[in-house]
C-alpha cells in the first residue's frame, strides 16, 4: 500500500517509524546525537517533519574559497517539492552554515525543512517563514572561507547513520530517523499497523485493563 506524505504527517511519529525499522533488522537508522528544532514550526502536524533527503556533504576550510557558496547554492536550486535538506557537516560548529537566504531559496523550490549536523544562524528571520530546521546549535559566523559543500546528492552520514538521496526522513521532538528507499513500503506498513495497535492498547488501558494484561493480549508496548 502506498501512503501519501499527508497521511504520514498526520498519523506517524519518529519513535513508531524507528520501531518498524527495528522489526526488519535495521537497528541503526536514528542518530543518537541531539539535533533539536531550532526554528518555529507550528504548522507541522504533530510537529513532525517528513520528506525526501536532499543531501549535502560539508567540510571545514582554512583558506579563501575560489568558488564561494557554489555547491550549496546549486543544491538549494535543485530542490524539489517535499525535499528535506540534509547538511552533513560532521558536527562542526565553525560557522552557521544554514541561514535566512538558503531557507528562502529552498522554500521557494518546495523544500520542507533542513537537518543540519552543525550550526545555523538567522533564526529570528527564519522563524516567520515556518521552515523547520533541526541542528546542533547556532553560530554567528558566516560559512565563507570557514566551511563549504564539497559534494551533493551522495550518501552522507550523521552519527554513523546513512542518509541517501531520496530516502524518507522523519524528524520530531524525539529525534530523527531515516528510512532507506528500498524498504520504505514494508516499514511504512509496519509503522501504520503499530499506530493502530497502540491506539487499541491505549483504549484498553484507559478502560481499566492492566498494563500486564494489555501486553499479553496485544503484544505491543
Amino acid at each position: 500500500m502506498l501512503y501519501s506524505m499527508s497521511e504520514m504527517r498526520e498519523h506517524l511519529y519518529c519513535a513508531v517509524v524507528c520501531d518498524a525499522l527495528d522489526q526488519i533488522g535495521l537497528r541503526n537508522q536514528s542518530p543518537r546525537i541531539q539535533l533539536p528544532l531550532q526554528t518555529t514550526a507550528s504548522h507541522l502536524t504533530n510537529r513532525l517533519l517528513v520528506g525526501r533527503c536532499k543531501t549535502t556533504l560539508w567540510a571545514d576550510m582554512f583558506h579563501d574559497d575560489p568558488k564561494p557558496y557554489e555547491l550549496e547554492l546549486q543544491a538549494v536550486d535543485e530542490c524539489e517539492p517535499d525535499d528535506v535538506l540534509i547538511a552533513a557537516a560532521g558536527g562542526s560548529m565553525r560557522s552557521g552554515i544554514w541561514g535566512e537566504l538558503l531557507t528562502t531559496a529552498a522554500k521557494n523550490r518546495g523544500a520542507l525543512g533542513a537537518i543540519v549536523d552543525g550550526a545555523i544562524r538567522d533564526v529570528d528571520k527564519i522563524g516567520p517563514m515556518q521552515f523547520p530546521v533541526f541542528a546542533r546549535g547556532r553560530c554567528l559566523y558566516d560559512s565563507l572561507n570557514r566551511q563549504r559543500v564539497i559534494d551533493i546528492d551522495v550518501p552522507v552520514e550523521i552519527d554513523s547513520v546513512r542518509f541517501s538521496p531520496g530516502d524518507l526522513v522523519f524528524a520530531d521532538s524525539d529525534g530523527i530517523v531515516v528510512v532507506p528507499k528500498q524498504v520504505e513500503t514494508e516499514v511504512l506498513k509496519r509503522a501504520f499497523d503499530k499506530v493502530h495497535g497502540e491506539n487499541q492498547v491505549r483504549d484498553a488501558i484507559r478502560s481499566g485493563l492492566s498494563a500486564v494484561e494489555t501486553f499479553k493480549k496485544y503484544g505491543i508496548l
